[in-house]
């Protein structure tokens, strides 16, 4: 079944049948909603906007919460219905440093509101907040309306005025749009990124009237959707004179629901009073009298453009409220009571879950499993069928029926008054769930990118093309093609030879990577055939590589393996058990690898993916493979730091299930070594873990079944060699972010297989990268704002002499920070200590060499 469904339950019901009587009447001024925990908050308001008819606003307790909030509103109703009006900045109010794709979104926002308030059709609206959010004062409705720019199907409107307008109004002409607040014109198409879409428009005129408008992508220059009206806003921020608050962009008639409407009023004046605190703000307060200091803060009030919590209540006060949560801020006009309490913790007992859902199954609840991946479902009836069989796993009275849902909301529940549960899958394996935002392609994507390397090349600049070889960039040029002009890439050759190539084959150039000697490259020169002739070399050269290879892995191919057995319900709970959603590329590489595993012929794949984007889970799901028919694994890594991590994540992983995992490396004594050695030749150990000290002579396998090679890169020639010989005819899989090029040559060969894991995860936040010069200030304000949001921090120095004198530097500027020092001429017992206390949270900032390159995962520490 759909979501949806689950919310005509609700519309049906007389809980929802009362609320919505109530959001209706006019007369009753406030109401409390006791008892509507969980999720239970966003399907019952869902149910009531196809009748509801009005703006209702959302305000929850902070960032996160709020967009768990519209994720869960935005899964029920869908986008056209549902709007997210974040906060303007990247970090606190008081760092400054406002986010485009936020930007947006409150644009967004504000021109719906404003289009309703100036006669549009009255319809539902759902707009979800946070007080972050909301203490900034925006732009007045009228200022608003006068910096919008209406355009439509059909309309005439002379282009040349269009651009004039476009320009008083704050925004850039560029070449190619990549970013809101620019256009570009290319004949008689203009295009333009508002801050009122999250995809730039493509306008393109016929004379003087706009004859198609189109929505398109930034990462390809593809178009995507017509549209008949669209309103281009320019960034609002650098155009404010009059400030208001946002409710002034509310319908009167506008319901406001909050949860602990008193906690927002705290946290609003909080950011207020912080807002006043820099060292500035304190010297203009002193020596003023209490008059002065009324008419400073309201000075101080205006040029920080924050609301306080007096004034946040006062405009709360003007609307109908509805608050939910632990308690109502005052005597309610009316009371609804639900009756809705929290989904159990599991943590992944499939025993407990089933006498659970056997116990609600038979008091007469119906039971819903909400989940996002068919797989996920399917795993779970796998499971189900497969534990209950088992009269060890659990003893249930009747078979689990359920009823899927396609859709998953953040935090099940069971709902007395319904009788129904609705359980979600991430939180019956501790998976870990994240919303999903709109506007993450206006933080600049791939095509962003390549667009703003080519505009930071100099002319002189030496560029490579595919098919006419080394030559100087020009520059940009616009060509004529008939009535029109197309933008060119402009290369220079020898003899004062020029080819122009069009934007859009920005795939055939790439920058001249200079030699090791840095001597300037010799020009190509065109019509010759050198390039060509030097190509068909290389290409002579790449077969005769190519020839020893297949020789050297025809053997390989040839040679009898261990075929594994087909996943039993084990491996499915495994799998279903991931804290994540899997990516389709990490399913993929999952599957290719188990595919291998159960063929007679020896695995040889390599996993290629990019830093956190699950190749670790690959790996650990083939060991558990290897493990359930009674081989032995052997993951080797480079480093001792990494060595310890990757035990620890198999262990976490793992701690489940019959298996046992160690690790052998330097850091471990010599009796522990001997132990180790010892279980591992008599088959008690099933994964073990280490540096090259696996493929000592010392080590003794009763029954290897898998080898795992994770950053092969950072291994020599000599391991390799002996790599080789332990690999004869055992399934192996090498994982690599930067395989060199000789591993990535016998993947692209076929002599070995490969996996690519292009996807990122859902959500995953681009790097924000920012080169400044070498001060203390900035340093201290990186710190700072990490420790501020509970973060770690990693500080790289590639120079040990260096790092005590920049533990001083920090303490200094940093009193409360706690540093350690690490590297790689440290004892390996004390540098475990302090990548484990690091882990652990016992610093806050790690001051290490390029040691921590190497793999490690520390998702707490963001900032580098």
């Amino acid at each position: 079944m759909k979501i949806q469904d689950i919310k005509q339950l609700y519309a049906s019901a007389p809980s929802g049948q009362a609320l919505l009587h109530i959001l209706t009447d006019d007369k009753v001024s406030t109401v409390f909603l006791d008892g509507l925990g969980a999720s239970a908050a966003p399907m019952v308001f869902s149910a009531m906007a196809d009748r509801v008819g009005r703006v209702m606003l959302f305000i929850l307790q902070d960032n996160d919460e709020a967009s768990y909030f519209y994720n869960d509103l935005n899964q029920i109703l869908g986008p056209e219905q549902v709007l997210l009006y974040p906060s303007s900045y990247k970090r606190a109010v008081k760092y400054g440093q406002r986010d485009a794709a936020n930007e947006i979104l409150r644009t967004e926002v504000m021109a719906q509101l404003s289009a309703m308030n100036e006669g549009g059709s009255a319809r539902t609206l759902y707009v979800v907040a946070c007080p972050e959010a909301l203490c900034e004062l925006v732009v007045s409705q009228q200022q608003f309306s006068d910096h919008v720019i209406s355009l439509a199907r059909g309309q005439m409107v002379p282009l040349s005025g269009l651009v004039r307008q476009l320009l008083a109004k704050g925004f850039h002409e560029v070449d190619y749009v990549y970013e809101p607040g620019q256009f570009a014109v290319r004949g008689s198409i203009l295009d333009v990124y508002s801050y009122s879409c999250e995809f730039p428009f493509r306008i393109d005129f016929f004379g003087d009237e706009i004859d198609t408008i189109r929505t398109f992508e930034v990462q390809d220059q593809l178009s995507k959707d017509p549209k008949d009206q669209v309103e281009i806003v320019p960034e609002m921020a650098r155009n404010i004179t009059e400030k208001v608050s946002f409710f002034r962009f509310l319908p009167d008639d506008a319901i406001v629901v909050m949860k602990d409407y008193t906690y927002l009023c705290d946290t609003i004046e909080s950011i207020y009073q912080d807002g006043f605190s820099s060292q500035a703000m304190t010297e203009r307060m002193e020596g003023a009298t209490e008059m002065e200091r009324e008419e400073i803060q309201q000075q101080m009030r205006k040029e920080n453009m924050l609301v306080s919590g007096r004034q946040f209540a006062e405009d709360v006060e003007r609307h109908r409220r509805v608050e939910f949560g632990h308690h109502p801020s005052a005597t309610p006009s009316a009371t609804l009571s639900f009756h809705i309490t929290p989904q159990p913790l599991f943590h992944k007992n499939i025993n407990l879950l089933m006498q659970t859902l056997d116990d609600y199954q038979s008091q007469g609840y119906r039971l819903y499993i909400l989940a996002d991946s068919r797989k996920q479902i399917q795993r779970l009836r796998d499971i189900f069928s497969e534990a209950g069989a088992d009269e060890d796993v659990a003893a249930v009275k009747t078979p689990i029926t359920f009823e899927p849902v396609e859709s998953t909301l953040h935090e099940g529940y069971v709902d007395t008054d319904l009788r129904a549960c609705f359980f979600t899958d991430h939180q019956i394996f501790d998976r870990f769930h994240k919303y999903h935002l709109r506007s993450d392609s206006a933080r600049a994507g791939k095509m962003a990118l390549t667009m703003k390397e080519l505009q930071e090349m100099e002319p002189g600049d030496f560029i490579v093309h595919v098919d006419f070889g080394i030559g100087k960039f020009i520059g940009l040029v616009r060509v004529p093609t008939g009535d029109s002009y197309q933008e060119m890439i402009r290369i220079g050759y020898q003899r004062g030879d020029t080819v122009d190539v069009s934007i859009h084959a920005l795939y055939k150039i790439s920058k001249y990577r200079r030699s090791e000697t840095g001597e300037p490259p010799r020009l190509s020169t065109l019509g010759t055939g050198a390039w060509e002739r030097m190509k068909e070399r290389t290409k002579n050269r790449i077969k005769d590589i190519a020839r020893d290879l297949i020789r050297l892995y025809a053997k390989r191919r040839h040679e009898k393996g261990f075929a594994f057995a087909a996943d039993n319900y084990m491996q499915h709970e495994l799998e279903a058990s991931f804290l994540y959603e899997d990516t389709p590329d990490q399913l993929k590489a999952t599957n290719d690898v188990k595919a291998d595993m159960e063929s007679a012929r020896p695995m040889d794949r390599l996993v290629c993916g990019d830093v956190g984007f699950g190749k670790t889970e690959v790996a650990i799901r083939a060991a558990f493979k290897a493990a359930c028919d009674s081989k032995q694994v052997a993951v080797l890594v480079p480093t001792t730091v990494l060595a310890f991590q990757h035990y620890q994540t198999f262990r976490d992983r793992l701690r489940d299930f019959p298996v046992r995992v160690e690790y052998l490396s330097r850091a471990r004594s010599a009796k522990q070594t001997r132990e180790i050695l010892e279980d591992l030749k008599e088959g008690k150990i099933d994964i073990l873990i280490g540096t090259h000290k696996l493929i000592g002579k010392s080590v003794q396998w009763k029954d290897i079944g898998l080898l795992i090679i994770d950053e092969e890169q950072k291994f020599g020639v000599a391991v390799k060699e002996k790599i080789r010989k332990l690999k004869s005819n055992i399934d192996t899989l090498t994982m690599s972010a930067t395989p060199i090029p000789r591993t990535l040559q016998f993947s692209l060969m076929g002599a070995r297989d490969m996996s690519i894991i292009r996807t990122p995860p859902p959500n995953r936040y681009p790097i924000y990268t920012e080169m400044g010069t070498y001060n203390h200030e900035l340093i201290a304000d990186a710190i700072n704002f990490e420790m501020s949001r509970n973060g770690q921090v990693y500080f790289v120095n590639d120079r040990i002499s260096n790092l005590p004198e920049i533990a001083n530097l920090i303490h200094k500027y940093v009193p409360d920070a706690r540093v350690a020092i690490g590297h790689g001429q440290m004892r390996p017992e004390a540098l475990e200590d302090i990548i484990m206390g690091f882990i652990n949270y016992d610093y806050d900032v790690l001051l290490s060499t390029t040691i921590v390159e190497n793999g490690i995962d520390i998702p707490n520490a963001n900032t580098i």
